[in-house]
């Protein structure tokens, strides 16, 4: 009976030692972009969610190809949250989250509004669930940036989400 005892004991605590393990860091660890900024603020305008993939001697266009809709980002689909209606161009985007995809390009990639939420990657992508679309130029930053990042800043009667990688720049103007 000690024996048993003993090898359940044994059991039980190699048991626990393995649940307690955590796996290391993400490689396209997960982000937020909100505005406004500040996490004091209550009434949020728009908040975005996306996997900051790095590029690690890669090009962006081997990592988000030309002519080919991209997930924005790595990992899950980009998700973007309204909390207010708004507009994307001419589009009326009511109140909600939507996935956000790009098809780049090499002088403009086209920004979407899907209403698939919840979506790994692109493999699902339904062009019958856009919501929105419009094309924004491609601008060149004076620096590179490793990890493909975003960021909302205010604008006239809106807000503008800047998405930058390598020295790829966007901006994406969000109205009210």
């Amino acid at each position: 009976m000690k024996h048993l005892f003993s090898v359940v004991l044994l059991l039980v605590t190699t048991f626990t030692l393995q649940a307690q393990e955590f796996r290391g860091l993400d490689k396209s660890p997960l982000d937020m972009a909100k505005f406004p900024v500040s996490n004091s603020e209550t009434n949020k305008l728009v908040r975005i969610i996306y996997s900051r993939p790095q590029l690690k001697g890669r090009s962006v266009a081997k990592l988000a190809p030309n002519g080919k809709v991209w997930r924005t980002g790595a990992n899950e689909a980009c998700e973007i949250t309204l909390y207010i209606d708004m507009k994307l161009g001419n589009t009326n985007i009511p109140t909600g989250s939507y996935s956000l995809y790009t098809i780049p390009g090499e002088k403009e990639w086209t920004i979407i509004i899907n209403k698939a939420t919840n979506i790994w990657g692109a493999y699902t992508y339904s062009p019958a669930l856009d919501l929105a679309r419009i094309q924004v130029p491609v601008q060149e930053g004076k620096k590179s940036v490793e990890a493909f990042s975003m960021a909302f800043e205010a604008a006239d009667n809106g807000v503008d989400l800047y998405m930058g990688w390598d020295q790829l720049r966007l901006k994406v103007p969000f109205t009210k």
